[in-house]
């Protein structure tokens, strides 16, 4: 990889007038606005759909894409919608926050009128997208037709013919739920069409997509209730042990995630098949992978399932390389970012070095005053890294300079040699001067949020996931200012496609359904 940058955006907070950033015209722009930056990667997080808490990182699947960023004013110029469908109704009570209260309600409503009128004139293509996806899609529509039917309700409270996928209890809820079944297929055809044409777009005006894999999966998930054999599960489908991260001085109690375990000798069994598979579905999705918690791999920490916290826990191996071996000899060269942070051992060292993928510094975990420290820029041992100023877990870098204590600023004024207000932007150079290979910040950032444009906060219920960003944030002058960033430390992205923009067509009385496969 030459020297290039990336920006970590995601699709949620994208500008729009529906609640939630979606795959239509905004993301369009933000694509025109990289291109014009010459910024070379949009980094974003699981495209999954969201479940308890919102978070992308505990999804129904691991395979489906999140309805709530379909576009509307896509579906319409298909013909699948009418603008009177989506538009009087109530998405947002603010401009700057998601509401997911608003959208669990709504948007269901919106693509059920979408089926309808898809179900009386069906696209092109569905069927096809059916075949190819049959190994999942499937499963994951009557789960969550079932889901529906129970109020939302986790698996494992539906009753127990059901939750055990007695066979004659799932013949009968597919029979029953065969219409509900339908209208999640499509909804994940719909999805599928609108994000392949959105990366083709992307990758046409030389813009390459970061996707984000969980290391772990959510318990209430179809690839749980499906696929029990995966997982470190007892005979009643209840997990042994849970996942987390041990205590230590920014966490005395630890994390305590609650996602199951995998039982790593049925996987190693297999071949590692269900990884494979997944590895090679997120390909498609994406041009770079970043696995979170790569470091899991070689070991992961368990916790009794029940406790109330992760004090109480312990390391146990994991498949280490020989996962991403065989993956390699199946799908070839896989292009991969590891989230090497957090407890990091000689033998997780040893594990990436073995596999040559690309691990991370981040910059805001630099300024301890320790000049060792691995996250500063020159301490950094080999370019072959990714460069953050801050991930969707960290405070935004305005936020940061506003909590950080009275050493940590000092040290970081010296280290960057600029007063205090500078900081910030300081940072970003600091990054983008760096040897890595890939420099990438948060578009926060470059809008100097506060702390309430952070992202997440990790192991806070509530009021994460609901930054959002304006169309007036993105001024040809901000595209000017990261132009000549790249420009001047050598990352500056090589001249692409020129392109006509895709924007959504008006609807017309003979638009017609021309979907290909």
């Amino acid at each position: 990889m030459t020297r290039k940058s990336g920006i970590l955006l995601h699709i949620s907070s994208l500008p729009s007038r529906y609640g939630i950033g979606r795959m239509g015209k905004e993301a369009y722009a933000f694509v025109d606005f990289l291109k014009k930056s010459e910024t070379a990667y949009w980094q974003i997080l699981p495209l999954s759909p969201t479940s308890y808490g919102d978070s992308p990182y505990q999804s129904f699947s691991v395979y489906a894409g999140n309805p709530y960023f379909i576009d509307f004013e896509l579906l319409e110029a298909q013909g699948l919608l009418t603008h009177e469908d989506y538009a009087s109704m109530l998405w947002q009570r603010s401009a700057d926050k998601i509401d997911y209260e608003l959208l669990y309600r709504s948007n269901i409503t919106v693509l059920r009128r979408a089926y309808a009128r898809f179900r009386e004139k069906p696209l092109r293509g569905y069927s096809t997208f059916r075949n190819a996806n049959r190994a999942w899609l499937p499963s994951y529509a009557l789960y969550m037709a079932l889901k529906a039917e129970h109020d939302g309700a986790p698996w494992y409270e539906w009753e127990t013919p059901l939750a055990m996928r007695d066979k004659k209890a799932i013949a009968e809820a597919e029979k029953r739920l065969d219409e509900e079944i339908g209208l999640y297929c499509f909804i994940q055809f719909i999805f599928s069409r609108q994000w392949h044409d959105l990366k083709a777009y992307a990758n046409r005006n030389g813009v390459q997509i970061i996707g984000d894999m969980p290391i772990y999966v959510a318990y209430d998930s179809a690839d749980v209730w499906v696929s029990p054999e995966l997982f470190a599960l007892d005979a009643e489908k209840k997990p042994v042990a849970v996942a987390g991260c041990p205590p230590d001085p920014f966490s005395p109690t630890g994390q305590l995630w609650g996602n199951p375990l995998y039982d790593w000798a049925y996987h190693k069994k297999t071949g590692y098949r269900w990884w494979i598979d997944r590895l090679r579905h997120a390909a498609g999705l994406y041009d770079v992978v970043r696995i979170d918690h790569f470091r899991g791999f070689e070991s992961y920490y368990t916790i009794p399932y029940g406790s109330p916290d992760a004090v109480k826990g312990k390391w146990r191996k994991g498949p280490d390389k020989h996962l991403f071996l065989a993956a390699k000899k199946e799908l070839g060269e896989l292009h991969i970012i590891a989230e090497d942070l957090g407890f990091i051992t000689p033998a997780v060292r040893k594990m990436l070095a073995a596999l040559g993928y690309p691990g991370m510094k981040v910059l805001q975990f630099g300024f301890d005053s320790d000049p060792q420290n691995e996250h500063l820029p020159h301490n950094f041992t080999s370019p072959h890294c990714v460069c953050y100023t801050g991930t969707h877990d960290n405070e935004t870098l305005q936020g940061w300079v506003e909590a950080a204590d009275k050493k940590t600023i000092r040290y970081a004024k010296q280290y960057l040699r600029c007063k205090r207000a500078q900081i910030p932007d300081a940072i970003v150079a600091a990054c983008w001067q760096s040897t890595a290979e890939l420099a990438v910040a948060q578009m926060q950032d470059f809008l100097h949020e506060d702390r309430t444009g952070r992202m997440n906060t990790p192991s806070v219920l509530g009021g994460n996931w609901q930054y959002r960003t304006n169309a007036s944030d993105f001024t040809p002058a901000l595209a000017k200012e990261i132009r000549k960033l790249n420009r001047t430390y050598g990352r500056a992205a090589a001249p692409a496609e020129t392109s006509v923009p895709v924007r959504p067509a008006r609807k017309t009385k003979t638009a017609k359904t021309e979907e290909t496969t």
